[in-house]
């Protein structure tokens, strides 16, 4: 039948209309997916456009988008998001796999069928683009041979129960493609220009999935770099490393997929920081806080539920990078902090070390000036007490004299010592000798203070390079030290022993103890826990001075009231290290 010129100007005008709706429509996808949001709420908002555009009931979707295969359907009937399911096992042909149930129901082979371009051409039914179409339950029973002998019910189930479906595949990129099924319940509803424009359309539909997927993986990524500049700026402003932790998970949530069911946490040397209205849960990423081999915690993202989403992994394989990134950049903070804490401490016993060599020097000049007249008032006093009938008043004023001049000596004498201004005189020392020798001496003033002494020292021991004084003074020092701390009576342990290395000296009490912080202060010169007037600081620093200088080191073991040991360590010179292997 021939058509008049209106009739085909009308035909050309209704022709350009809906190309210009459907190019419009193609613009409001490709701008939506430019929003890089996500696939859930990209698959709703495009599916209410195709229903509203197309006039269809419903619209449907098979999707393979990387290792995520899923089905989705939209209806006019409820306006948005019907179903939706991930679509597990998948059928395989040859490497590639499709988003088709593994069933062989009439419709997964159609479906099977279509994306894989396994039907021939056919004018009624299938386009020159590869779209199955059909506009009514008869002409469905008309299908090429792959589908001879179908039962109406089949053809029912074909369709979904509609009577005008379509069925447009097209590809997202070379690994990925997709299968738009329409579907509308009036008869004769699609034409062949439709099918044509919809096979354009479906192009727009691959190119606009590829781009969302784009620019939500950027916005991923800006999130986590946001998160990793601030906490970099967070570290430069050089808080307190409390709030330095506790700004860095605060700092987490917001750069992972699903800020608002996140939540973190952070431990570290048994101390924990937890981002505000922190929740458990058992979805959770966690990566571990080190210093060299040492593990110092840990970092922790928990999600409070399982996110209700269309995502092939709640965790992204990024967001594991970042965590690592996030507790890399956590140990090295504390590295950092721990090497300026290192530091301020050098720098401070450098000062400390300044200050006590001006102590030494003045102590020195102190100490040879008091020695003159010290000697002079011992002599004076020695002369006193040789006076025939001195009346026992003034012998015991006298004695007085003597004992308290005997006791400014000692003091001048550790302040030389101290200041290393005492000669020494090296030589081959018996060590378990000396200590025999100075007990002779001080055993009964530890037995006046109901001390008991308890010797455990073996003979034979090889000999070691000291000044047998200067060992004397530390015996005396350790036990004089050791009396003060059994100021009402307990047992003092004086051991000696060796190793293939090194001689020992462990001299142990069962007096008042001492905490961490005295033991890390008990060799400052001038530190000392006792009264005003009953010590000077000077007796546990002048034996660490000795016993370093003999090559020596001291180990102190000591637990508030449970007494304490100190143990040094002398060493045995090569030589002899080696004669006594042989």
């Amino acid at each position: 039948m021939k058509r008049t010129k209106v009739e085909l100007q009308h035909i050309r005008e209704s022709v350009v209309k809906i190309a210009v709706n459907f190019c419009n429509l193609s613009r409001q996808i490709l701008h939506y997916a430019n929003l890089g949001t996500p696939r859930a709420d990209f698959l709703s908002k495009i599916s209410l456009m195709l229903l509203d555009f197309s006039n269809c009931d419903e619209v449907e979707w098979r999707v393979k988008d990387g290792e995520l295969h899923y089905r989705w359907e939209s209806n006019q009937s409820n306006g948005g998001r019907q179903f939706c399911e991930k679509l597990s096992p998948v059928q395989r042909f040859g490497k590639d796999t499709i988003p088709c149930l593994d069933n062989d129901s009439i419709k997964e082979r159609l479906c099977r069928a279509v994306m894989c371009r396994d039907l021939e051409h056919s004018p009624k039914c299938i386009s020159l683009g590869g779209s199955f179409w059909t506009n009514t339950h008869e002409e469905a029973l008309n299908y090429p041979s792959t589908f001879d002998s179908l039962t109406p019910d089949e053809v029912r189930t074909l369709t979904d129960g509609y009577q005008s479906v379509v069925y447009l595949p097209f590809g997202i990129d070379k690994d990925n493609h997709c299968l738009l099924i329409l579907k509308n319940r009036q008869r004769d509803f699609f034409t062949k220009s439709m099918i044509e424009f919809y096979e354009g359309l479906v192009k727009t539909l691959g190119a606009a999935i590829s781009d969302r997927r784009a620019q939500y993986n950027l916005r991923e990524r800006i999130k986590e770099l946001k998160c990793l500049y601030g906490i970099n700026e967070l570290a430069q402003n050089n808080p307190s490393l409390d709030d330095l932790l506790q700004g860095i998970v605060e700092l987490m949530p917001p750069a992972w997929q699903y800020p608002d069911i996140a939540s973190a946490r952070l431990f570290v040397d048994e101390q924990v920081y937890v981002s505000q209205n922190f929740e458990g849960g058992e979805f959770s990423l966690r990566a571990e806080i080190r210093h060299g081999e040492k593990r110092k915690g840990f970092v922790e993202l928990v999600y409070k539920s399982e996110q209700d989403d269309l995502e092939a992994t709640i965790f992204l394989e990024e967001e594991r990078h970042l965590i690592d990134n996030i507790a890399r950049h956590i140990s090295l903070m504390l590295e950092r902090r721990q090497a300026e804490q290192e530091k301020h401490n050098l720098e401070e016993q450098l000062r400390h070390a300044d200050r006590l060599a001006a102590i030494g020097q003045l102590g020195a000049g102190v100490a040879h000036e008091l020695n003159e007249p010290l000697t002079a008032i011992l002599g004076f006093a020695q002369l006193i007490r040789k006076t025939p009938d001195l009346p026992a008043e003034i012998d015991s004023d006298v004695e007085h004299i003597v004992n308290s001049s005997l006791h400014a000596r000692e003091i001048v004498k550790k302040l030389l010592i101290f200041s290393r201004q005492m000669p020494t005189t090296m030589t081959d020392v018996d060590l378990t000798r000396v200590v025999q020798d100075g007990l002779y001496f001080l055993e009964s003033r530890c037995k006046k203070q109901g001390i008991k002494v308890i010797r455990r020292l073996t003979t034979g021991l090889p000999m070691i390079d000291a000044d047998p004084s200067q060992l004397q003074q530390v015996l005396v020092n350790l036990i004089v030290n050791a009396n003060h701390a059994m100021a009402d009576g307990g047992k003092l342990t004086i051991s000696t022993y060796s190793d293939s290395d090194h001689v020992y000296l462990d001299v142990s009490d069962t007096g008042v103890g001492m905490s961490e912080e005295t033991i890390r202060k008990v060799f400052i010169p001038f530190f000392t826990t006792k009264d005003v007037g009953q010590g000077t600081g000077l007796g546990l620093s002048v034996v660490h001075g000795i016993v370093t200088s003999f090559g020596g080191h001291i180990d102190v073991k000591s637990e508030p009231g449970k007494g304490s040991s100190f143990i040094i360590a002398f060493p045995i010179p090569a030589e002899r290290c080696v004669a006594s292997q042989d």
